[in-house]
């Protein structure tokens, strides 16, 4: 089953999984790692379970003393730990979630979650900080047979499997480029493409296939980035450099993909998505935000005397009202995504975004600094070598 289809199927299932015996079937474990002050527990990685019946979480662990007290007192536990390790030998859960946002930790505790023999993690995103890294998570799940979500939401919309079909009936014409902003806030750049471009890049990836090649600059304050623009990124996401990334991708599918961020753009965060741009139209995707999706008939390239209109696309099709209740919020507090990692579990099929979708998202953005680093030459995908290419800037 590919993405697509799970996508299709992924309300269904999660039904079925909310609909079954508590008494027939056991409540799945659920462990959460968090860490106060260096990433804390995501935008809401920890509380997701409490919203499903079929899930009760069992233990906590924090490497800060009193973040831990205040975790256990939200999630209702009497014990909690300091080392998450200690955790998971000790509960031994079925599944874990692994929240901080700060991603200098990520690898490690992805990789002793599955080495304990979870079923299922769900780890916030960005999945890791370099291929390398990325590489012994994919390894590791593959070996053990574990199940990884990626909590990069909008991947879950279900109004995608609709976009599909409008591109695939010729809706817009025939699609000739993938347009990506990032949020373009006090990140803008390299910090951004980090934080928030993953959004973004998980859906070129849907739309274009395989990444094969980058070409990419960054700038700070205008000029090219040096090596004395270099620094440590926020949220531990390693060397970063420039406020401001133009980059482009060329796809498995044929069609080129461009993401841009700048820092403090005007307007900052209305760019925030993705464009589809075709001959006869643009179909436009806004990352976290309702709606998600709408469609532009008409050329992008002329102007009309004739007035056109932005159509909504809701999981029913163009111009309906969405059926599915509580979307929104199912949306913004992971359910949807968790409830995916669930069925994949039941179905013994890979998650909408999966350990090898974070690991794609990873190389794309190594990609773009090895691009920088080469004076903007086009670089191939995937890398060979798997560091962080900044720090081999000169």
């Amino acid at each position: 089953m590919n993405r697509r289809q799970a996508l299709v199927t992924m309300v269904a299932s999660s039904l079925v999984l909310a609909r079954r015996s508590l008494a027939a079937e056991p409540k799945l474990r659920v462990g959460v790692i968090g860490h106060t002050g260096h990433g804390d527990y995501g935008h809401g990685l920890d509380i997701v379970w409490q919203r499903l019946p079929q899930t009760e979480i069992v233990a906590v662990a924090d490497a800060d003393e009193a973040g831990l007290t205040a975790e256990q007192k939200k999630l209702g536990l009497a014990t909690g730990f300091r080392d998450y390790r200690e955790m998971l030998r000790t509960a031994k859960p079925d599944l874990v979630a692994i929240c901080p946002r700060f991603i200098d930790e990520h690898a490690e505790m992805v990789l002793a979650a599955v080495e304990s023999g979870a079923k299922g993690v769900y780890v916030e995103k960005p999945i890791c900080r370099t291929p390398a890294e990325a590489d012994r998570i994919v390894a590791a799940c593959e070996a053990h047979g574990t199940r990884l979500a990626i909590a990069h939401r909008n991947s879950y919309h279900p109004a995608l499997p609709v976009v599909d079909k409008l591109l695939e009936s010729g809706a817009i014409g025939r699609l000739l480029e993938l347009r990506g902003r990032g949020k373009e806030d006090a990140r803008g750049g390299a910090l951004d493409l980090w934080v928030l471009g993953g959004h973004v890049l998980s859906l070129i990836e849907r739309f274009g296939g395989r990444p094969l090649a980058c070409s990419a600059s960054l700038l700070q304050d205008g000029r090219p980035a040096t090596r004395a623009d270099v620094v440590e990124g926020a949220e531990g996401v390693g060397l970063i450099a420039g406020n401001e990334l133009h980059a482009r991708f060329d796809m498995e599918r044929g069609v080129p993909a461009f993401f841009e961020s700048v820092h403090d753009a005007a307007g900052k965060g209305q760019g925030f998505g993705l464009q589809l741009v075709g001959t006869k139209g643009i179909i436009d995707l806004r990352c976290d935000t309702v709606p998600f999706a709408h469609i532009l008939p008409g050329s992008p390239f002329r102007p009309s005397k004739e007035p056109r209109v932005w159509k909504e696309i809701s999981s029913a099709g163009v111009g309906e009202s969405e059926p599915l209740p509580d979307l929104p919020l199912r949306l913004s507090s992971h359910q949807l995504a968790v409830e995916d990692l669930l069925a994949s579990i039941a179905e013994k099929r890979r998650p909408l975004c999966d350990e090898r979708h974070g690991r794609t998202l990873v190389e794309m953005v190594a990609g773009c600094f090895e691009s920088h680093r080469r004076g903007g030459a086009r670089v191939e995908l995937p890398l060979v070598e798997r560091d962080n290419p900044l720090a081999r800037l000169t």
